[in-house]
């Protein structure tokens, strides 16, 4: 695999050891199948307590079953996800970032005990209701809102581009608490077997097609006081959790990168042409090199986000710099591996167009590569170019 400048040589033995399970569960159980279910708009969903009895849901946490592993080698872990395919690195990610990661953060005793053993061994599955129709890079805009009434809150609003909704048990949704001052938007757990709770699947998707995408529709939905998570209100909540999430997207960009790297040069070594492998010829050894050198500069931005995250200097622009570095370069990378593969690229026996498909979804989500974009240029000049 490449990793050409030895960052691998450094890791310590935990991480070595979730670095070569994820990559034998991916060898063994997901390869094989991930073509198929990418033409079928399918994911694996047999493989979901699988993935949760190897440790792939949030093994960063600590405690109610999370072992609290380094941020690297949770790193490694959406890298060799990402290198199958996006939509198996997205279950992995919704499910710890986004689900388990709020509830272990901002949760009350009673609801960590209650989902996170759950989410974290597969027999639930969660998904994170923030985006809306109308409301995407501005999810301060959001309309979901929460009322009280003399048991609780009843919610109204709709959530779409939801990873995992068709098939989740319980929804973070976040809403503005229109019964509060100010109309604070505030975290909730609803179960998604509640009256008014509709969580259709989106289909017709040409891009993260091995994976599943829904909405969320919240119609007079009762959820009781205690399916409020009482440590978090405002934009810090849904923000903190894209923060985590966006950490494991600049890892498992590199994954996605490097697999049509490997893709190419074995396909570059084996195809003969005009006597002898494509390999031999300068045109093709230059888009190697310079794939190799792209992967690489990304791959030390990675490991260098890991350490400031492990001793808490990690800030959010960090995260956008790499997000929208390592994703744009996967973009690139996949389309450069695909031409070197020819007529032979298009198909499913080769990974590198999935990838390039999948990588358009996520250079959109999770913050557009344009809106990274202009959190940096606020973070660089101070000057907000949202406002």
């Amino acid at each position: 695999m490449l990793d050409y400048v030895s960052l691998e040589d450094d890791l310590e033995g935990e991480e070595r050891m979730i670095r070569d399970t994820a990559r034998k569960f991916v060898d063994d159980e997901v390869r094989p199948v991930i073509a198929e279910h990418f033409e079928n708009g399918t994911f694996p969903t047999e493989l979901i307590p699988e993935m949760g009895e190897l440790g792939f849901y949030a093994p960063n946490l600590d405690g109610y079953g999370s072992p609290n592993v380094s941020e690297t080698a949770y790193g490694l872990l959406m890298q060799e996800l990402e290198a199958c395919d996006s939509g198996l690195r997205s279950m992995a990610s919704v499910q710890g970032a986004l689900v388990m990661y709020p509830i272990h953060a901002y949760g009350s005793e009673d609801q960590k005990a209650e989902w996170l053993p759950r989410l974290g061994e597969g027999t639930a599955v969660g998904c994170f209701g923030l985006t809306e129709p109308e409301h995407g890079s501005n999810p301060s805009g959001m309309e979901t809102r929460a009322e009280r009434d003399a048991d609780g809150f009843v919610l109204n609003g709709s959530k779409t581009w939801i990873t995992n909704s068709p098939i989740a048990d319980v929804a973070v949704v976040w809403a503005k608490d229109r019964s509060s001052e100010g109309d604070p938007v505030r975290g909730f757990l609803v179960e998604t077997d509640r009256d008014g709770v509709a969580t259709n699947k989106i289909g017709e998707k040409i891009s993260l097609r091995a994976s599943i995408t829904g909405e969320i529709g919240l119609t007079d939905v009762r959820v009781p006081e205690e399916n409020v998570l009482p440590g978090v209100e405002g934009m810090k909540g849904p923000l903190s959790c894209l923060t985590q999430a966006r950490y494991g997207i600049a890892w498992g960009a590199v994954g996605a990168a490097r697999d049509c790297f490997e893709t190419a040069r074995d396909y570059a070594m084996d195809r003969d042409q005009f006597g002898g492998p494509i390999a031999r010829f300068q045109l093709q050894q230059g888009k190697l090199a310079e794939m190799a050198t792209q992967i690489t500069t990304s791959q030390l931005l990675a490991y260098r986000l890991a350490e400031l995250k492990e001793r808490g200097d990690l800030r959010p622009q960090h995260v956008s710099m790499a997000k929208r570095n390592n994703v744009r370069m996967a973009r690139d990378q996949a389309r450069v591996a695909r031409e070197m593969l020819g007529g032979n690229g298009i198909t499913l026996d080769y990974s590198p167009m999935r990838h390039m498909a999948n990588m358009e979804t996520v250079y959109t989500y999770e913050g557009t590569h344009d809106i990274h974009t202009l959190i940096l240029g606020q973070d660089l000049t101070g000057i907000p170019a949202f406002e």
